[in-house]
């Protein structure tokens, strides 16, 4: 709802606002109003002085005729000029002429229209009539002509010039003052539609903590009343959709006691890790048990035992957390299984020793006086070993090391060492990173029945001298070496070289954990990514669920940062990092990337359907989109489509190929 409130606001940014369409119409119709008071009150004012200007003409006529009848001579032509000077100079007129009975001019005087303080433009446009006034002269009974006479309209014309600046001025000051007014008026009435509106975009980034604050008319403030009530509607909406997925993954996932994987789905993530052929890598399965616990819980109660059950969960969570890429489940009872992929078995054998030495510590503490044992037992995977396999060899190891009356580990017989030890995965990676020997491979994610691409995953690979290592390989190494972030400068580099030369495609790229943890690195990849311009666009980002749960707030500045770039964002390896389901309403990612933990023979695993199917349909609420990883069949792909999935990769879908290659390549 808050999507579609959001899309809507964003279609109709190029039309005009309400605020400026109250403005524009109201103050059109004050300017239109002041216009007709300023016509009309000219209109008023020039016909008066052109009243006026006839009432002198004729007052000059009359007087001027009465002095020729009855004051002197009208038959004297020059008693009659003189007078007819007289009255020209006192008054102000254009010609004063004394016509006899024939239309001969006995005397008179003109002049032309000059000496005003009007504008020659403005006379021109408004033109005042020009009357001619007339008077009879006689002498007794008889006539001797007539007086016409023209009044001159300078002082007219200045009079209703400066009526007109007057007029113009007040409909200037009266207009701006009542523009103004309205202007302030509607920005204080209309404020709460700004909030209103970045309160919607906030709904549509999924962040329902926005509210609106300012109060304006009763229609208005019922309108942000029902923002507000519907922010907070959604925020429940969402926080118990995000409850409802959490419960769900913990129901089928973890253990009810411990919080731990349970043993399903360990089992379940292990075949993935192993019979996934892009992630297929060298790794040691580590199987724990504590000795002697049957006792403990009879002679402290099963509560107190849930409780040490507990606190070696949480010594096994921090050994996980320090080991990128390894994850722990409880098995049953005090069994536990912790995998740690691309590590090799002299490493695993050294910081097992140590898990081991932590752990008996903690049992020991709880259970003084009683005595105590931790074993372990270790398997390395192998070709064609498959994930059954591995656990029956980790489960013997481990029965070799109960054999001994001390805690401590011991590796399967057929676990030799195949793998190098870290300095020698130190020189490899380094070596690798120095020469720039890294290469792009792609694999297409792709949508629906007809398989229409999305965008193509990129996995790196690097060249040594033992030949091309992929990334399930090497990553879990330069994790824990400290590499990873010159790996993924390196990564960065050449896909965004990838995107230019092919503007046509969508690349999606994984970030290590360590690599969004490091404030050197956010700031290279913002800087890359902000040179590289418009491009980023079709470049995909995932940041893994762990490092959410681990780096909430480096995530969270990361995030924020690419996407005011335009660059989307997703949540790689969704499901597997124990993260409650909220973090996606305080950072704005724009996709989910289901773990193929989940996706493995997803067609027979009810709950794992079902979950999934929840996922789906509370992102498609938000706008999210959810993509899977992993599909193996084509039953598999089947039950995706069917759950309206936005994009599935795997080997049944297509395979990686080199980046120089056609898509018809494979791994």
């Amino acid at each position: 709802m808050a999507g579609m409130l959001a899309k809507s606001i964003c279609q109709q940014r190029g039309a005009i606002t309400l605020q400026s369409s109250l403005l524009l119409f109201t103050g059109a119709l004050l300017v239109f109003i002041l216009a007709a008071a300023f016509v009309t009150s000219f209109g008023h004012f020039r016909d008066y002085v052109a009243d006026q200007l006839g009432d002198h003409a004729r007052d000059g006529a009359t007087a001027t005729g009465l002095s020729l009848s009855n004051a002197i001579d009208g038959s004297d032509k020059v008693a009659s000029s003189s007078l007819i000077d007289a009255v020209f100079d006192s008054g102000r007129y254009l010609s004063i002429e004394y016509v006899d009975l024939s239309g001969e001019v006995v005397a008179g005087r003109r002049t032309a229209l000059q000496g005003t303080a009007s504008p020659a433009w403005f006379i021109r446009l408004v033109t005042l009539p020009v009357p001619m006034a007339e008077a009879e002269v006689v002498r007794g009974w008889t006539r001797l002509g007539k007086v016409q006479v023209v009044s001159h309209p300078g002082r007219a014309y200045d009079d209703l010039w400066r009526i007109t600046v007057g007029l113009l001025v007040s409909v200037l000051v009266i207009g701006g003052a009542g523009l103004l007014a309205l202007f302030l008026m509607l920005r204080r009435l209309l404020r709460p539609l700004k909030d209103v509106e970045a309160q919607a975009r906030a709904l549509g980034q999924r962040d329902f903590r926005k509210r609106v604050q300012v109060r304006s008319t009763r229609e208005l403030n019922q309108v942000t009343e029902a923002m507000n009530q519907m922010a907070d509607d959604l925020g429940q909406l969402f926080d118990g959709q995000g409850k409802l997925i959490q419960h769900l993954r913990k129901v089928n996932n973890e253990d009810l006691v411990t919080g731990l994987v349970s043993r399903s789905a360990f089992d379940q993530r292990l075949k993935a890790e192993l019979e996934s052929e892009e992630r297929a890598a060298p790794g040691v399965l580590i199987m724990i048990q504590l000795g002697y616990f049957a006792d403990y819980t009879r002679a402290y109660g099963r509560s107190e035992g849930d409780q040490l059950l507990k606190q070696i969960a949480g010594g096994l969570k921090n050994f996980v957390i320090q080991h990128p890429g390894a994850f722990v489940g409880r098995r049953t009872g005090a069994e536990f299984a912790v995998f740690m992929p691309g590590a090799s078995a002299v490493d695993v054998r050294v910081w097992a020793e140590e898990l081991i030495a932590g752990l008996d510590s903690i049992y020991a503490d709880l259970a003084a006086p009683m005595d105590t044992l931790v074993h372990a037992g270790l398997a390395v995977t192998a070709d064609g070993l498959g994930a059954r396999d591995l656990l029956a060899a980790s489960d013997e190891a481990l029965r070799a090391a109960q054999q001994r009356d001390e805690s401590g580990c011991w590796l399967a017989e057929n676990s030799l060492e195949t793998h190098h030890n870290m300095e020698t995965w130190r020189m490899i990676i380094s070596q690798a990173i120095t020469d720039s020997k890294l290469s792009l491979w792609l694999q297409p994610m792709v949508q629906g029945e007809a398989q229409t691409r999305v965008h193509y995953q990129v996995f790196s690979r690097i060249d040594t001298v033992e030949g091309v290592l992929k990334a399930g390989v090497f990553v879990p190494m330069a994790e824990r070496l400290g590499l990873i972030m010159d790996i993924d400068r390196l990564l960065l580099q050449r896909v965004l070289e990838r995107l230019a030369a092919h503007p046509q495609e969508r690349l999606a790229i994984s970030l290590g954990n360590a690599s969004v943890a490091d404030p050197a690195f956010r700031n290279d990849v913002v800087a890359s990514l902000r040179e590289a311009g418009a491009l980023v666009g079709r470049l995909w980002v995932g940041i893994a669920e762990q490092t959410i749960h681990h780096h909430r707030k480096e995530v969270g500045l990361l995030v924020r940062e690419l996407v005011r770039l335009g660059v989307p964002v997703l949540v790689d390896r969704f499901g597997v990092g124990g993260v409650p389901f909220s973090y996606l309403k305080n950072l704005p990612f724009q996709a989910l990337r289901i773990d193929n933990s989940f996706i493995h023979k997803l067609d027979s695993h009810d709950e794992n359907r079902f979950w999934l199917q929840s996922v789906v349909a509370i992102a498609r609420s938000r706008g999210v989109k959810v993509f899977a990883t992993g599909v193996e069949t084509a039953t598999e792909y089947s039950v995706l489509c069917s759950l309206g999935i936005d994009g599935a990769m795997g080997y049944h879908l297509g395979r990686p190929f080199a980046a120089g290659q056609s898509s018809t390549g494979e791994a």
